[in-house]
């Protein structure tokens, strides 16, 4: 009978743990995402002014970072919300009644069970699996969008602004020939700033072309005139020219700070068979994040036990530096697996294995263990030095 009672309340109590977490969960998600989401959109947006390109045509790009960042934002979510959770509970007095029937830090680390391991499953399928192949797409999209973007960001009858708005572009007509990939245009005008000198040149045609050697983009204008110099000033250049090159986009559109290394594009499996520091180091890494899914999460049981007065917040303070050091330690060493100055068998694994160690430590002295042993030890010493 006191079984069926204790089964019973421990459902209870299960689904009642599992619904604060996984509100928790999808709440802090949600903020996190969010901010991260929002400054990938700010980012694309300064690109795409910088360099000339519309956003339409870097939104791809934006997915894919997305992708790439969902499994950090998961495992600290997760994290953070179990502290909250567990916070809770003994801020209302209503883990004392939980620990009064036999339920402690093993249990509450049973009852989260089923979310921990479902977003492990999910973290894992993404950094193994789905983030590879979101950054090899990317690569793809970013050589679409720059070999897209040379005949497709002028637009007839419109004035274009490109590199800040240094340049200012207008044609009334613009024809995009599909079959030998050229973009003519005709009655030009432009304006433009060499040294905060103002610049207007009008031609009579022009084509877009790409110089292979550095990537940049540049109009070539023919039967024109460039006038140097503030109108109605006695110190305006003028010059008629047949061709005259004007650079638009720059080739460092191709060198964005969102690319990734060949390694971190190929697939686990191939990764596998390859070997190598930096395969190694990628290969632990992916690995790595799902891991400490699992390690996090006794952790967050562990720093979410606090007393109603000293409150959740100083805990979840402490569980954003543990977070911090934890991957910023893992990142170092995936770096130095990379440039060989540590070795694969060491590599992440020795980062998991002492933060496994402090938890046990912990465990032992919450449970009053390490208390217990030093004063053993203590008792010891005070009995050999009153023999002799």
């Amino acid at each position: 009978m006191l079984l069926k009672i204790f089964k019973y309340q421990n459902t209870i109590i299960s689904r009642y743990l599992l619904s604060n977490l996984i509100v928790f969960f999808f709440a802090i998600t949600f903020i996190i995402g969010l901010i991260v989401f929002g400054n990938q959109f700010v980012l694309t947006v300064q690109e795409s002014i910088s360099f000339g390109i519309p956003i339409k045509e870097l939104m791809p790009l934006v997915g894919f970072n997305m992708l790439r960042d969902i499994p950090i934002i998961l495992t600290l979510s997760l994290f953070l919300s179990i502290i909250i959770t567990i916070s809770q509970l003994y801020k209302n007095s209503e883990a004392v009644v939980m620990n009064s029937i036999g339920l402690g830090d093993k249990s509450f680390m049973n009852l989260i069970k089923p979310i921990v391991f479902f977003t492990f499953i999910i973290i894992f399928y993404l950094t193994i699996f789905a983030v590879p192949w979101a950054k090899q797409q990317k690569s793809y999209a970013e050589d679409e969008t720059v070999n897209a973007s040379e005949f497709t960001f002028i637009t007839e009858g419109r004035f274009e602004s490109f590199k800040n708005g240094e340049i200012v572009f207008y044609a009334s007509e613009s024809k995009v020939n599909d079959i030998v990939g050229e973009q003519n245009m005709e009655e030009i005008f432009i304006y433009a700033l060499d040294n905060e000198n103002p610049i207007i040149v009008l031609a009579s045609e022009a084509k877009k072309y790409t110089d292979a050697t550095n990537g940049s983009i540049y109009l070539r204008l023919k039967n024109g005139t460039r006038y140097e110099g503030l109108p109605g000033s006695a110190n305006i250049n003028i010059l008629n020219f047949e061709k005259y090159d004007l650079e638009i986009v720059s080739g460092d559109v191709q060198k964005s700070i969102l690319s990734f290394s060949e390694i971190e594009e190929k697939n686990t499996i191939d990764l596998l068979r390859e070997g190598g520091s930096k395969a190694n180091a990628e290969i632990q890494w992916r690995i790595s994040q799902p891991i400490s899914v699992l390690i996090l999460s006794i952790f967050g049981v562990f720093l979410g036990k606090s007393s109603p007065r000293t409150g959740k917040g100083i805990n979840l303070i402490i569980g954003i530096v543990i977070f911090m050091l934890y991957n910023n330690a893992l990142l170092v060493a995936k770096s130095a697996i990379e440039s060989d100055q540590l070795s694969p068998l060491i590599g992440m694994w020795s980062i998991h294995f002492l933060l496994l160690l402090i938890l046990i430590i912990f465990y032992q002295f919450r449970q009053g263990k390490v208390a217990y042993f030093i004063d053993k030890i203590t008792f010891f010493n005070i009995k050999e030095k009153s023999h002799v």
